[in-house]
């Protein structure tokens, strides 16, 4: 069984910044495309960054330029740097494979304080 553990949110006010870890525990993250997601309250879903296992990377526009994802292959670990925060960036924020899902884990919430 495949266990997705994030880490690393936390409550920050407008502009800062957090840096989140997602710990993959039962396969291999270097031969998957990976993604960030989130979950506002009240909204679906949505793939927040990708990086694929060509070094290539995607973020939605609305974190693009302020978010940086990123992974460690050798220790099957992937981070999301987050920067300038926003309230509007309040959610609980989720990691996993793009397209081919693991189970989902718990998630890490990050809350953004005006």
């Amino acid at each position: 069984q495949v266990l997705l553990v994030e880490s690393g949110g936390g409550l920050v006010q407008a502009g800062g910044s957090l840096r989140l870890s997602c710990a993959v525990f039962g396969s291999t993250i270097g031969v998957y495309d990976l993604g960030w997601y989130r979950q506002a309250p009240g909204k679906q879903r949505e793939l927040v960054a990708t990086s694929t296992i060509g070094g290539t990377t995607t973020y939605a526009n609305s974190v693009k330029g302020r978010f940086t994802i990123s992974r460690d292959n050798a220790k099957n670990t992937m981070f999301l740097q987050m920067n300038t925060l926003k309230p509007e960036d309040t959610a609980v924020y989720y990691c996993n494979a793009v397209r081919t899902y693991f189970m989902w884990g718990q998630g890490t919430q990050v809350t953004v304080s005006s």
